[in-house]
């Protein structure tokens, strides 16, 4: 059976799920979400499942991923289902948000089965990451629930989590305001003398919001809010104010980054 898993991510947490699934599925391909943000019209995958592997942001989708969902037609697909990352709370409003917006979108149709998967918190803009046996014992977890996950899969279960009132409270408050400023969100950003114009920084962003000029990090105001800048800069140059001076950083430890020499 051909899976179809396409993913977002910015620290590599995303990214480890999608590929710890796809080993566990036969015939099974990864395509990132970003390599269709310019393609037009709807999407409308060729899969006896269809997958969608993204982060929890402030109880709700990435940005991205929401405009994504809203173009995606499953209405050929057998069997549709999520998984979202969370460092915390929130995976299942995000779900239920993820489900309106296809049902609202070409194909009309939802998910059969929606899941979620607790990792390590990247936001460094509010905390700092867990210590390292805390994001050992993390991933661990993580790892078999993938597995838990896949047998699922597997067997087309279908399972669709209960919205509790607090949840969707909670999104109600908190989405709206993080969700209409995102793109503008990155003026947080600033780089301190430690930058060595190395432009991992530019390479890193997913949606090409970061360029240099005079060496240094410019950002573009189209931000996704994923954290990949200012976790993966090799000096901790860029900063968010100055608690973060004092954040340790995180990304996850299978995400390949080819580093300045």
């Amino acid at each position: 059976m051909k899976t179809i898993l396409y993913y977002f991510t910015g620290t590599g947490n995303s990214l480890a799920i999608a590929e710890g699934l796809c080993k566990r599925l036969p015939d099974c391909e990864l395509v990132p979400i970003v390599s269709l943000v310019h393609v037009s019209g709807r999407i409308s995958p060729e899969a006896d499942r269809v997958g969608i592997i993204a982060p929890v942001y402030f109880s709700g989708l990435p940005a991205l991923v929401a405009d994504f969902a809203l173009r995606l037609d499953l209405t050929r697909v057998p069997y549709s289902f999520a998984i979202l990352t969370m460092g915390g709370s929130g995976g299942t409003p995000a779900l239920h948000q993820l489900e309106q917006i296809l049902t609202q979108g070409p194909g009309k149709r939802g998910l059969d089965a929606g899941f979620t998967v607790k990792m390590p918190g990247n936001y460094v803009l509010m905390y700092g990451p867990p210590n390292d046996a805390t994001i050992g014992k993390i991933l661990a977890r993580a790892d078999r629930r993938i597995e838990e996950i896949a047998g699922m899969v597997e067997q087309g279960v279908h399972k669709r989590p209960r919205m509790p009132l607090f949840g969707s409270l909670v999104q109600h408050l908190i989405y709206p305001k993080f969700i209409m400023g995102v793109h503008d969100a990155d003026r947080k950003f600033s780089v301190d003398d430690r930058c060595t114009s190395c432009g991992l920084c530019v390479r890193v962003c997913p949606v090409e919001n970061i360029r240099l000029e005079e060496g240094r990090p410019v950002w573009l105001h189209h931000c996704e809010q994923c954290m990949a800048c200012i976790q993966l800069c090799p000096p901790l140059a860029i900063q968010a104010g100055k608690k973060t001076e004092q954040r340790q950083r995180y990304h996850h430890p299978n995400l390949r980054i080819k580093r300045p020499e």
